[in-house]
């Protein structure tokens, strides 16, 4: 498992060394270190534990294996300083980048460099709990407390390293080498096993030099080693990669503000500098071991290398332990390491340089270090928590979230070898062997430091600076569209909007032997009546009269963009199955030079990926144009609806909400019906005919044969028949204010919205305003079900499934006539949301979840949703169909619908927030020329009672190499797409598997890249690919989320409730459910119309002084510090005090302060972004609610078992290692 050695560049040692920020620095022999040993030999300490895998603690041990250290000091690599090369150079090494004035860089850790042979971390799976902590030693991560187990995946009694369970970490025990580990001789507390790096707030990882450490990650995209490294792949010299921004990816120039030069004020004396062989080029870059930067992209899994003490130099930020409370809790037994005073953070002495020599930062990944959070300069990432207050921490730096970014693209760092050491391959004794005399006194191994791998937050904020500015021109064949998270514009030039479709991938595999290898779903998913922002236009409707839109003879594809005309305009030929068909003479049109038609641009069909087609009588029902829809109310007036205020605050509302019917036109009123039926354990019909004067009601108490008791009256036009409903609104709950009816029916009522539609002959939407479990005698009967015992165990799924038959049948039926059902629920206690839920998700529909509703706190929550869901948009009784190239097609499809064969879906209801997700597999081969191409088309009623049909077309580039497709994927797509086909698997098989199965597609996705993209390198490093450096983390946040990995507080419901929701989610909004956006107030520039950037989703990012906002499209919080500036708390809650404070309000105060005007457009600002209203809740610190807000800090480990982010990266690479092996 030795690193590979990689053959220098040139002998990197020979130039003087700059000295880290401009100081000089002493070569390696020489001065002593902090630690106590003379550099420049550090004493050999014997065969190690695996683990060890740095130098032992405090030396900087003889390099990894690298050449004997020159005592010079000299420059570590040929490329200039700023430039860290990872990996060989490119074939005519491009130019060098200057310097940017950082001159310390003996960072670059060849990390290809012989590391640390991880074998014991990831080798084979331990046997037992113990071993496994005895594996996970070394990487020590996790910011609990040691557990009984030492710093295991979990407590010992586990013997499978669970996903989920995070390694906490612990004075380490003596560990046994563990069965994969080469036989070395096992680690004691003696053995110094590096103290935690400094391990409180990470070190900054620009200086940190652990090398041993953590996998390194790299982001790197695929890598090849003849050619320039891909663009994706930071490798140095070739300039920022393209997806990072070019702050990141070199070091800053001029001297970093951050801590790198402040605090660091040059190597103590004894220090020797490091220096590190250059990567190659090509090669990813990886992080080295250490806590690697805060960069964005993982670094070494914990775990990699053994800890390597720093130089007993506290890290950079933090220059003692943190203050209690501030970051993690000790370790188990590292003392704290002094402060040094002149050096906050020098590099770990055994660690290479510090990190944040490193060369530039991270630059070889592609900033990805320093991308990891690399925000920018007000460091708002950071919190001030983790700071240390002894620390002189020096500024944040301007890109990072708080730590230096980290130089060269290792996480950590990996010193390449050296030239005099022998370099020792797996199971030589050479280094890597635990140190036969006690290192000083460190002995905690240490934790992948949280800022060293990637971070959400600084892809998006990198994704908003690169692609932000500039509006998105869809002309582009496969060009990846910005992020979910970014504000862009859009341009329709031939290929659908992104808020349309978004793919998996945009560069997808010739062949389907390529996909299987990659194990990257192909994926699109289409939210087709997608609301545009104003600026952007909406699709054009077309109109060819009575012959409708020109369609190929064979595919029936519809005329778009990609059809080639050909014999001077008179025929043309599909682009999807290449067949070809006549022009109508009415349609035809002479052709330019080029073989276009010379009118192309002034029809959208030709010119556009999105526009509409009015359909003709051939494709409606019956060959007969539709009815305008109709909208029931079915209102449940139970004596628990009536008594939580629902059934009052319904009548209420609709009174006003019927004048807001959704209409084409604004100026014109709604052409929708509307009807109206109250029920318990019987239904009662309502005639409000406009010539009465006063409601009639029709009680049909047979529920056995639902039947429509009135056919004229029931449903009429709302400004014809005003008087009447208003004075049925105002009746209903005088009429049941005190009724002692507790029973309920469900599905008779369904029946009678779908009777009076029929009766009608139209599509519409029933909304049911619905209580409790339906007990009563009736069709559709349920009981209660709810059994915790079944969780977790092979029959669980059955939770999941609907209790009867009856729904699928009635499901079909409310299809077959365009009858949508939403349901509003408002339960006390388990209502069988799995099926209740059934015709909802088969029609299209929505489900809304109160529980406990209470009308006081919850009626703004409710009030809202309605008015949004009766308001808009919507087409009915749509079939959607997408027809793809030749050698793709179309093959599974998930969200909520319904379908009767293999092509159509069918939706008895589609709404603006409505996504359809289609995958798709090769059914032969595709060409790199010609692309593959899809379709989507919607044939729908609109709200006026047009049939008409919208088209979005979609090219993506089709490639031969595996690189090209992992440089060209969307994380936020595919995570969506796992999401979706997991949350559906639990209804055939158990968590457990489905859970196992994400795993191991993950691993199969990084490691089928490693293998084939990424340059050679050391198993010890994870090399993730720059589009996908968040998989990981998002992955972890779906295997943890409360449908997949349940505490013991969720209920069943809740667990259905979710799944149903997420399996019509578009991307934007699972983005946010799964990985809640955090925004620090305290940092709110209220002259700004920008947000504050946010914070990662962990508790160590809360400052005790601060206020956060946190919401992912369910829920918004605002944490409250128990140190909160007092201005802060006055501008926002009107009260200086933090005991003052109301934990149950609702909204906040109406105060006359900018700040709190501000706040308060910020939170209906991000309102207005989700498909449900938000209610606020406020969470002081250590109060009881804080357990609830800590649950969406999804990067912590969770209570219900759930692994953190840190610690499921380890788990993660140990599965990757394993594939690979």
């Amino acid at each position: 498992m030795n690193v590979n050695q990689q053959p220098h560049m040139a002998s990197p040692y020979g130039q003087p060394q700059p000295g880290y920020q401009g100081y000089p620095q002493p070569g390696y022999g020489g001065g002593h270190m902090p630690a106590g040993y003379p550099a420049q030999n550090a004493p050999y300490n014997g065969p190690g534990s695996a683990y060890q895998q740095g130098p032992p603690q405090g030396m900087r041990g003889p390099p990894t294996s690298g050449a004997p250290p020159v005592s010079a000091a000299q420059n570590y690599s040929q490329f200039g300083q700023g430039d860290a090369q990872n990996g060989p150079p490119p074939m005519g090494a491009p130019p060098q980048r200057p310097p940017a004035s950082q001159p310390y860089t003996p960072g670059v850790m060849n990390m290809s460099g012989p590391q640390p042979p991880y074998s014991q971390q990831f080798g084979a799976p331990p046997v037992s709990m113990q071993q496994m902590t005895n594996q996970m030693a070394s990487m020590q991560v996790g910011s609990t407390a040691p557990s009984p187990a030492g710093p295991g995946y979990a407590p010992p009694s586990v013997s499978q390293a669970p996903v989920s369970a995070a390694y906490t970490p612990a004075a380490p025990h003596t560990f046994p080498p563990t069965s994969a580990a080469p036989t070395q001789p096992p680690l004691t507390e003696g053995v110094a096993q590096a103290p935690p790096p400094s391990y409180y707030g990470s070190p900054p990882t620009a200086q940190q030099p652990f090398s041993n450490a953590p996998p390194s990650f790299s982001a790197a995209g695929p890598t090849q080693p003849q050619a320039p490294p891909p663009v994706s792949q930071h490798s140095f010299p070739q300039g920022p990669p393209v997806s990072q921004p070019p702050f990141s990816t070199a070091p800053p120039p001029g001297p970093i503000p951050g801590p790198r030069n402040q605090s660091y004020d040059g190597p103590p004396p004894g220090q020797p500098s490091f220096q590190r062989p250059p990567l190659p080029a090509s090669q990813p870059p990886m992080f080295p071991g250490g806590p690697p930067p805060p960069t964005s992209t993982p670094s070494q899994m914990p775990g990699g290398m053994p800890p390597q003490p720093p130089v007993s130099q506290p890290s950079l930020y933090h220059s003692g332990p943190p203050p209690a409370g501030a970051g993690f809790p000790p370790q188990g037994g590292a003392p704290p390491r002094p402060h040094l005073p002149g050096m906050q953070g020098p590099p770990m002495g055994s660690q290479g340089p510090p990190m944040g020599s490193q060369g530039p930062p991270m630059g070889s990944q592609g900033p990805p270090m320093a991308q990891a959070n690399h925000v920018p300069p007000s460091q708002p990432g950071m919190s001030p928590g983790p700071h240390n207050s002894g620390m002189s921490g020096p500024p944040p730096q301007p890109g990072m979230q708080g730590y230096p970014p980290q130089q060269n693209g290792a996480f950590g760092q990996v010193r390449g070898p050296q030239p005099g050491y022998a370099a020792p391959y797996a199971g030589q004794p050479n280094y890597g062997a635990g140190p036969t005399a006690p290192a000083p006194a460190q002995s905690a191994p240490k934790r992948l430091d949280p800022d060293s791998i990637p971070s959400p937050i600084q892809v998006i904020e990198d994704d908003k600076v690169n692609k932000g500015s500039e509006p998105f021109t869809t002309g582009v064949r496969g060009q990846a569209p910005p992020l979910v998270t970014t504000n862009f514009q859009v341009k329709d030039q031939g290929n659908a909007s992104p808020r349309y479709i978004r793919c998996t991938a945009y560069n997808i595999p010739c062949n389907s032997d390529m996909a299987k290898q990659s194990q990257v779903p192909l994926a699109a998913v289409i939210k087709p009546l997608a609301t545009l922002p104003p600026d952007e236009t909406p699709p054009y409707l077309v109109d060819h009269g009575e012959t409708g839109p020109i369609r190929c003879n064979r595919c029936k594809a519809y005329m778009c963009p990609f059809m080639h005309f050909i014999e001077g305009g008179r025929r043309f030929q599909c682009s999807f199955c290449n067949c070809v068909t006549e022009v109508p003479p009415h349609y035809f049109q002479h052709l330019d030079h080029t073989g276009k038609r010379v009118d192309c641009y002034e029809r959208p069909e030709l010119s556009m990926g999105s526009y509409e087609f009015m359909a003709t009588m051939d494709y409606c029902k019956n060959n007969k144009f539709p009815q305008p829809p109709a909208y029931i109310f079915l209102i449940d007036v139970s004596y628990n609806a009536v008594k939580s205020g629902m059934v009052g605050m319904v009548c209420q509302e609709l009174k006003t909400l019927l004048d807001y019917l959704p209409r084409e036109n604004p100026e014109v009123e709604s052409n929708i019906r509307v009807g109206f039926v109250t029920y318990n354990k019987v239904l009662h019909f309502y005639n409000v005919k406009a010539s009465l004067a006063q409601p009639q009601m029709m009680v049909v108490s047979d529920v056995a044969d639902t039947f429509l008791p009135l056919l004229d009256g029931f449903l009429v036009n709302v400004s014809e028949s005003r008087v009447v409903i208003e004075s049925l609104l105002d009746q209903i709950p005088e009429m049941f204010a005190d009724t002692r009816e507790t029973e309920t029916v469900f599905a008779p009522v369904i029946q009678a919205g779908l009777e009076a539609l029929k009766a009608a002959d139209c599509a519409g939407k029933l909304f049911i305003f619905h209580s409790s479990l339906p007990i009563a005698e009736a069709p559709g009967k349920l009981k209660n079900r709810e059994d915790k015992k079944l969780v977790g165990t092979d029959k669980e799924k059955s939770l999941f499934q609907p209790q009867v038959g009856f729904y699928n049948t009635l499901a079909k039926e409310c299809v077959a006539q365009g009858c949508c059902v939403d349901l509003f629920l408002f339960p006390n206690q388990y209502v069988d949301v799995a099926t209740l839920g059934v015709v909802p998700t088969s029609t299209g529909g929505t489900i809304y979840k109160y529980t406990y509703f209470q009308a006081a706190t919850d009626q703004e929550r409710f009030l809202n949703d309605l008015r949004r869901d009766v308001q808009k948009q919507m087409g009915f009784d749509a079939v959607l169909r997408v027809r793809t190239s030749t050698g793709i097609r179309a093959t599974d499809f998930f969200g909520s619908f319904y379908m009767s064969n293999t092509t159509d879906v069918e939706l008895a209801g589609l709404d603006c927030d409505k996504t359809v997700t289609v995958e798709f597999r090769h059914d032969d081969k595709l060409s790199e020329e010609t692309g593959a191409l899809m379709q989507c088309a919607v044939l729908y009623t609109s709200c006026s009672g047009q049939r008409r049909l919208r088209i979005h077309n979609m090219a993506v580039n089709c490639c031969s190499q595996l690189a090209d497709l992992y440089r060209n994927c969307e994380t936020d797509t595919i995570i969506n797409f796992l999401a979706k086909y997991a949350y559906r698997s639990l209804l055939s098989g158990p968590t457990k598997n489905v859970r196992d199965s994400l795993v191991n597609q993950c691993a199969q996705i990084l490691a089928c890249y490693r293998k084939n993209c990424a340059s050679p390198s050391s198993a010890g490093q994870l090399i993730l690919p720059e589009c996908m450096k968040l998989l990981p983390v998002y992955l972890n946040c779906v295997l943890k989320s409360d449908v997949l990995q349940p505490g013991a507080d969720v209920s069943l419901d809740d667990r259905a409730y979710l799944r149903q929701l997420v399996s019509g989610m578009d991307v934007a909004e699972s983005h946010a459910f799964f990985y809640p956006r955090l925004l620090p107030l305290q940092k709110l520039d209220v002259e700004s119309t920008a947000l504050p950037v946010a914070v990662r989703d962990s508790e160590e990012r809360l400052s005790r002084g601060g206020v956060y906002l946190l919401e992912n499209g369910l829920n918004l919080f605002i944490w409250v510090g128990m140190n909160a500036q007092q201005e802060l708390l006055q501008n926002i809650f009107g009260t200086t005090s933090f005991s003052q404070i109301d934990p149950s309000m609702t909204s906040l105060p109406v105060l006359d302060n900018p700040f709190s005007k501000r706040l308060k457009e910020i939170i209906e600002s991000i309102r207005a972004e989700r498909s449900r209203y938000m209610k606020l809740i406020v969470v002081k610190q250590e109060d009881k609610l804080e357990l609830i807000f800590k649950h969406f800090l999804v990067e912590d480990k969770s209570n219900n078992g759930g692994a953190s982010y840190v610690d499921f990266l380890c788990h993660m690479h140990k599965e990757i290692r394993q594939l690979l092996s």
